[in-house]
Formats: C-alpha cells, structure tokens, sequence
C-alpha cells in the first residue's frame, strides 16, 4: 500500500461535489493521507465544513485563543500563536484515550517552517513488517491508556471500515499493557516489560533506516486528510525549534469523533 496521495486539481476553499467528496472518502481509506497541493487559504469555518464530510466534529481539548474556530485545535512553536510542543510525546493515533478513538484527522497549514516536519507510518505496513513471533505476541497486548479512567482497547484490531490490522496505541500516553486480556490467561505487564513494549513499538516504526515513515515537508497550502485509525504520526524534533531559528509554524488540526470501539471481532 502506498502512504499517500497528492491531489493537485481541487481547490477545497471552493464548493466541492457529492460524487468527488465520495471519491475523496474512498482515497482516505486506499491510502490513508490525501494531500491538496496549493490549496492558497482555507479559513477555519472552511476547515469545519470540509471536516463534517467525515462525521460529527470531536471539539479539541486544547482551546487557544487566537484558534480560528471553537473546533479547530490550533498549534504552534510560539505559545502566543498556538499550543506547543503537540504531537511530540511519541507515535501514536489521535484519541487512543476514548472509547471510540478519532476517525480521521484534517490538517493545515497556516504558517509553514523552514523545517519542521510531521511524520507517518502505515500501521498495516509496519504489522505486517513484524516477524511472526512478534506478531503473535502483539496480537495477545491490551493497552492501557494513562488518561480517562484507564480505557483499555486491544493493540493489534481489524480497521473498522477496509478490517485490516491496524494499531491502537500512543507511546507517550499508555499506562499498561494487559496480555490475553478478558481471558483466564490474564496477565498485567509490569513497568518495566511496559516500557520494554513502549521501545519495541518504537523500534519497529523506525527501523530500517525509517523506510516505513513517510515525513512530510510541509509547503504553503498544504491541506491533508488522514484515517487516523490506519496511520501512526508524531511531529519531528524541528517542529518546536524557536522562531528565531526556522520561522513560525501554524497547524490547523481537526478531530472526527470516533463510531467504533477497537475489537478483535
């Protein structure tokens, strides 16, 4: 599966057809970002709107006073200009907390870096990169996350929508990990075989030189929609380098409140 599709030829500021919302729909789950090109400004009402297609909004946790909209988590390498230091707490899926973790996330970018980049890796890809011992004792770990009272949710699950393994999983927010979770096997991991897990993942992202990772280099009107169930991210280093360094960066990003519970059914 290839990471990505760049789409040249819409402008999403302007109205946008029922049958190419659909196609664009199908495009997100083929290939899990879809990337508008030169999209010029997209105002956060705009962002909204583009978002509904998807499903009812997951209004932001994080509110900052210059966001464009209520619904529009706005961050930045500048606190005057927008959160810091998001997404740079390890890879994970957005919304690994809740219940029903986030069905898709939309980003733009309002002030681009001169580096500064935000990074993804196919979740498919990287299972079915596991050797098979590894595999089989992944497909066994719960994790546990660190915040809303503990939600429990299988590692390895079948993607709600094309049902193809994916992860459920944030290597900086996980309390626990559960073996055989539900079963008579049950077992609780201790911290350390915790953090043993939390490197592994780590390693199995990044390995091979990162020939799984797809870093993108953000460029004026870049817009991009991702199935966050099906596609792991973390943003660089650079992204909280000071202005005074590589510039100022503006994301816009929103949340699509999640239909599925991960099983393994």
């Amino acid at each position: 599966m290839k990471l990505g599709k760049l789409i040249y030829d819409i402008k999403l500021a302007e109205p946008v057809s029922q049958q190419v919302i659909e196609q664009i729909k199908r495009d997100v789950h083929e290939h899990l970002l879809v990337i508008f090109k030169n999209q010029g400004f997209i105002s956060g009402e705009r962002h909204v709107e583009i978002s509904k297609w998807f499903g009812n909004l997951e209004s932001t946790f994080y509110k900052h006073p210059k966001s464009p909209h209520p619904d529009v988590f706005r961050v930045s390498n500048d606190e005057r200009e927008g959160c810091r230091n998001v997404g740079r707490t390890g890879w994970h899926i957005d919304g690994s907390f809740m219940k029903k973790p986030f069905g898709y996330s939309l980003y733009y970018i309002e002030s681009v870096p001169k580096s500064g980049d935000t990074a993804f890796v196919s979740l498919n890809e990287l299972i079915k990169s596991l050797t098979p011992d590894k595999r089989d004792r992944w497909e066994r770990l719960w994790m546990i996350s660190d915040r809303r009272a503990g939600v429990i949710h299988p590692l390895i699950y079948p993607h709600p929508v094309t049902r193809l393994s994916t992860l459920c999983f944030h290597l900086g927010m996980t309390e626990g990990f559960v073996c055989d979770y539900g079963t008579d096997r049950q077992t609780i991991m201790s911290e350390q075989e915790t953090i043993r897990i939390l490197e592994e993942i780590h390693n199995e992202i990044i390995k091979d030189d990162r020939r799984l990772i797809y870093s993108h280099k953000w460029e004026d009107g870049d817009f991009i929609i991702s199935d966050n169930l099906a596609v792991g991210h973390e943003a660089t280093p650079e992204t909280q380098y000071p202005v005074s360094e590589v510039g100022l960066r503006v994301l816009h990003r929103t949340t699509i409140q999640g239909t599925n519970i991960p099983s393994k059914n």
